[in-house]
């Protein structure tokens, strides 16, 4: 029997409970013969990183706690773990050195105590080493190389490559005689400019005649890999969009040119948005506009075949003999790890993201929306109306609104299961998860168009999205919230401080002093805003002009803040200074900090805390008490 109640007072059983009572992060793929390894975030497990293998149907534990493999190569890391012949070599996340885990004796380190990190591991068996991007800090200076690393502790790392500011995607031949990898320099971004680089492999394990193939000013090149028969691959976006090609004849000869994506930006090492399954077929994941479709490729015509699949977004695609392994998700499925079967065309769900599924009744369903936006250009969102069986609105009452403004800000929204967004929308909030422009799934222009932009055209595109909702009479004007994190975050501090469409905010671990990140963030990332703002210090005035910090007067509606006090990507001070300003302006303003929190949460503890927390301030805010028993948060000036 459904009840009448007003948005945001109705009773959910999504709660933050089975939310993270049994949910997992599925990240990294690895094949070793017919094993499948993968690892599982664990927020029940303060964030650890396990790492598990299929085998005939079972599922093994491979890593004792305490031991979690995650790299902090760039502060996102990824690619942490590579398997050869049952053996795992990992970075471990306590102390960044590799291991080895031999079946069932203790993990045992192979590199020296230091202040080195390590990912994007493969192993090299003919060298009995592994390959992968060093990261070396030594009191301020941080340097990046390719590096071997004996399987057997013996030694120091080697370097194999120096000189550029980043590394990435060493990958091996076949026969084990070329090595391949790409490289960039600052001021760029890797979905900017990157070179790919080829080297021969001697026999001592040095590389000689290492040569650039391909890059330049207009061009990123991302996961290289060689095909079975020893041709090279890559991606690229020199046509706009990532696309799959392979060298050929000293030049790069496009495979299957398409208005999508088959990749998405190199903010963490070890995705792959391709596979190869033999030498004559290649299984290739190509997004546009945030759906995702697997394609099969014939190598040997480079004719396609799109495959049905009900996944509609795909990471993590690793493939051989026959096989192919991903990461899939769709609007009515939470995150699996899939296998896929060449001969029979058949999907095998081997792990999912959560035991626990709602029921329909509950699930609110995604629409896909453009919106006219400024200089006469068109923007992107995905539109979830509220959706609970058990209640109905007074007549005539419209939901509040939930403005997504996602990170990055070359991340994307993409229309499949989120708990923690249906956590709002079976609450009776209206959920809007915008594209801006910047966003990745659209092509290198769009990706491009937030250039010297930023805090102003990904701004414009959340108000105006919202705005065409509120002009279609689907949701209300008067309780309109933004919220984000990381740049995300920034976005909505300058949608607060810069217009006057939302009426509260919630900032997860945000930007707020443009001129403060310049000068304290981490080496990935330290020249971004030269793309995204301008040169520092030279267009200094730009950084004030857009940082919300300095431009407070008209921010004058309730903001929540949350932020993790071990964050090095977006410090504290960040939070702190905001909270400052708005506790001497007298605004509304509450403030959830976390021990041991980085830049993104990942305790179970946090993630729940959060999501109640900010329910709560929205209740107090708008006036109505959710159904949940929730701990208070402070909030001052109200």
């Amino acid at each position: 029997m459904t009840a009448h109640a007003s948005y945001g007072f109705w009773k959910s059983p999504i709660t933050t409970d089975m939310i993270v009572a049994d949910s997992i992060g599925l990240g990294q793929i690895v094949l070793d013969g017919a094993d499948i390894y993968w690892s599982e975030m664990r927020p029940v497990e303060r964030g650890r990183n396990a790492i598990v293998r299929w085998r005939d149907g079972q599922l093994d534990e491979m890593l004792p706690a305490p031991y979690s493999a995650r790299s902090r190569v760039h502060e996102y890391g990824g690619g942490a773990f590579s398997v050869a012949d049952g053996i795992v070599y990992f970075c471990n996340d306590v102390d960044q050195r590799i291991y080895r885990a031999d079946g069932n004796a203790a993990p045992r380190a192979i590199t020296p105590a230091g202040n080195q990190r390590y990912a994007d591991l493969i192993v090299d068996r003919a060298h009995r080493r592994l390959i992968g991007v060093c990261e070396a800090h030594d009191g301020t200076a941080v340097t990046n190389a390719l590096v071997a690393i004996d399987i057997d502790g013996a030694g120091s790392p080697r370097t194999l490559a120096k000189g550029a500011d980043f590394y990435a995607g060493p990958r091996l031949s076949p026969d084990g005689k070329h090595l391949v990898w790409f490289c960039w320099r600052h001021p760029d971004m890797p979905w900017d400019v990157t070179e790919l680089w080829f080297g021969d492999v001697n026999a001592d394990g040095t590389i000689a005649n290492a040569r650039r193939l391909a890059g330049g000013r207009e061009e990123s090149i991302l996961q290289p890999a060689f095909a079975p028969d020893g041709r090279l691959y890559f991606v690229s976006d020199r046509e706009d969009w990532w696309n799959l090609y392979r060298w050929r004849n000293g030049r790069a000869q496009a495979t299957l040119p398409l208005d999508a994506e088959v990749g998405w930006p190199q903010w963490v090492f070890g995705e792959s948005a391709y596979a190869f399954l033999s030498p004559h077929e290649a299984m290739l994941a190509c997004n546009r506009g945030g759906l995702w479709q697997l394609v099969l490729l014939n190598l040997t015509t480079d004719v396609p075949h799109t495959l049905a699949s009900p996944y509609t977004e795909i990471h993590s695609l690793v493939g051989t003999h026959g096989q192919a392994v991903f990461v899939g998700a769709s609007p009515t499925e939470l995150p699996a790890v899939v296998r896929y079967d060449a001969p029979t065309r058949g999907f095998q769900v081997l792990r999912r993201a959560s035991a626990t599924t709602p029921e329909a009744g509950y699930l609110a369903t995604p629409e896909a929306i453009e919106f006219d936006t400024t200089r006469g250009e068109t923007a992107h969102a995905f539109f979830y109306s509220p959706t609970n069986r058990d209640f109905v609105p007074p007549p005539n009452e419209k939901p509040p609104l939930l403005v997504l403004s996602h990170g990055g800000p070359t991340s994307a929204a993409s229309p499949v299961l989120n708990l923690r967004l249906q956590y709002w929308t079976s609450r009776g909030f209206a959920v809007l998860d915008v594209n801006y422009r910047g966003s990745t799934g659209f092509g290198r222009k769009y990706r491009r168009a937030l250039y010297g932009q930023w805090g102003i055209a990904d701004v414009e595109d959340c108000v105006h999205a919202a705005r065409f909702l509120v002009e279609q009479g689907k949701v209300d004007s008067a309780r309109l919230v933004i919220r984000g994190g990381s740049a995300g975050g920034y976005t909505t501090l300058c949608a607060l401080a810069f217009h006057e469409m939302f009426r509260a905010g919630a900032v997860y671990y945000g930007v707020s002093d443009l001129e403060a990140l310049a000068k304290e963030t981490h080496k990935f990332e330290s020249r971004y805003l030269d793309q995204l703002i301008g040169a520092y210090p030279a267009r200094r005035d730009l950084y004030v002009a857009r940082s919300p910090i300095h431009h407070l007067a008209r921010l004058s509606c309730p903001v929540i803040f949350f932020q993790g006090l071990d964050d090095k990507v977006v410090p504290p001070d960040q939070t702190d200074a905001m909270l400052r300003a708005l506790r001497a302006k007298k605004i509304p303003v509450a403030c959830v900090e976390f021990d041991g929190e980085a830049h993104g949460f990942r305790h179970a503890a946090t993630i729940k805390r959060a999501l109640e927390a900010e329910l709560y301030f929205y209740g107090r805010v708008f006036g109505f008490t959710p159904a949940d028993s929730i701990e208070p948060v402070t909030i001052e000036n109200l």
